[in-house]
């Protein structure tokens, strides 16, 4: 039995690619990743130094792309020229599988926030019309990611069933953020662990981890400019317990530490990964 199911899109250990570290992983022929997430929406133009920059790792390393600004849950109508340049970037650069937060960021201009859909059944339907749109388009499976939100307009259902709805009407995965969905469970007031198991196996692609900050006992922000906290670490073994060990990839904005201090919770989830998936083929 295979630690990690085939039908994850990527494998193993993953790290979101930022260009601080991004010299120090050309200098290093022995740099030990899985695979690597670009943001595509800060490369999608880019040519001269930094486009071989990035030609010059997507030829070595394994990709996955995460979004920004689709505006999945946004009133606009989507920007399919936006949509058809994604699609040649991601075949230029072999791009395994794409991601977008379940939220919206856009009106009459780009907000630069991900602001939370309402939990009705009415944008279960918007949204979901929206993301088979964009498969289709695109014609390939996409991702959703469950994203953290400090308000929520309306709600007429909980997060958990609204995500459920979403997934099964536009027929895509799943990109599981952990950090995510303990941030929202401390800040709205529900079972992180309940919330994790209720999501589909079948449709996960893979998880992001992440610190966030604490606020106060019953706040918390999610920065990605922290270290991951030792109740997320927590939680991803019990995610990988729940489902089996799902690739994973650790996420880091700013607060940037040099590379081999990243490195170190890199290892922490293959140590993870190695632990539950011996667990698992017993």
């Amino acid at each position: 039995m295979s630690i990690l199911r085939e039908h994850y899109p990527v494998q193993g250990v993953g790290l979101g690619l930022r260009r601080d570290f991004l010299e120090d992983i050309l200098q290093d022929p022995h740099f030990d990743i899985d695979f690597m997430e670009v943001v595509p929406e800060n490369w999608l133009n880019f040519g001269g130094q930094k486009g071989q920059q990035l030609n010059a790792l997507t030829e070595r390393f394994t990709f996955v792309a995460h979004g920004l600004s689709l505006n999945l849950g946004g009133i606009r109508p989507l920007d399919e020229h936006y949509i058809l340049a994604l699609k040649d970037f991601f075949k230029t650069h072999r791009i395994q599988t794409y991601t977008e937060h379940l939220s919206y960021c856009g009106d009459s201009g780009h907000l630069y926030d991900l602001m939370p859909i309402p939990f009705t059944e009415e944008a279960v339907h918007y949204v979901a019309e929206r993301i088979r749109r964009v498969q289709d388009l695109l014609e390939m499976k996409i991702g959703i990611e469950n994203v953290s939100f400090y308000a929520m307009p309306c709600q007429d259902m909980s997060e958990k069933d609204f995500v459920n709805a979403v997934l099964n009407e536009a027929d895509c995965g799943l990109l599981l953020d952990v950090n995510n969905t303990y941030v929202n469970a401390i800040n709205h007031q529900y079972d992180a662990l309940d919330y994790i198991q209720s999501m589909p196996t079948e449709r996960l692609m893979y998880l992001h981890m992440a610190g966030h900050f604490d606020e106060a006992d019953d706040l918390k922000i999610d920065t990605h400019g922290q270290d991951v906290k030792d109740e997320v670490w927590a939680l991803l073994e019990q995610t990988y317990q729940h489902h089996g060990v799902v690739p994973t990839l650790l996420e880091r904005d700013f607060n940037i530490p040099p590379l081999p201090e990243l490195m170190q919770e890199v290892a922490q989830i293959r140590d993870y990964q190695r632990t539950w998936g011996l667990k698992h083929v017993r």
